[in-house]
């Protein structure tokens, strides 16, 4: 359904070694940055396995918690995401395990990012493939 969100964050360079960190476990890096002299004064930076499709910007913050939540490949790397991202500085949001209160087979982790944005890590069952 979508193709792509962006979002600006209060230190992009901070953020974008925060998200380069914690997204690797997932197959997620940077595939794109656009400088401010190219942009009219902002700097970006698109995330993706093949296609940037997570982007982050300079600008002002976000007020509020902004939550994403990112498609893990299996459980193994749902628990890669969340230890990359405490070693990344991230903040501990609810560790990795089951929550059969979404569905049967939801297993995730959650992580708070440097302005306080509910990251998630999920995979699902076999059934919601």
């Amino acid at each position: 359904m979508l193709d792509h969100i962006g979002f600006p964050v209060s230190d992009i360079a901070k953020s974008k070694a925060f998200y380069s960190a914690t997204l690797a476990p997932l197959g997620i890096r940077v595939l794109f940055e656009i400088p401010p002299e190219t942009s009219g004064g902002a700097a970006f930076a698109g995330f993706g396995a093949v296609k940037p499709r997570f982007w982050i910007g300079t600008g002002e913050a976000l007020k509020g918690q902004l939550h994403v939540a990112f498609a893990a490949k299996d459980r193994e790397a749902v628990d890669a995401f969340y230890d990359a991202a405490l070693a990344a500085g991230g903040r501990d949001n609810g560790p990795p395990g089951e929550r059969p209160h979404y569905h049967e087979g939801y297993y995730a982790a959650f992580i708070l990012d440097p302005d306080g944005h509910n990251v998630e890590a999920v995979c699902h069952g076999k059934e919601w493939e």
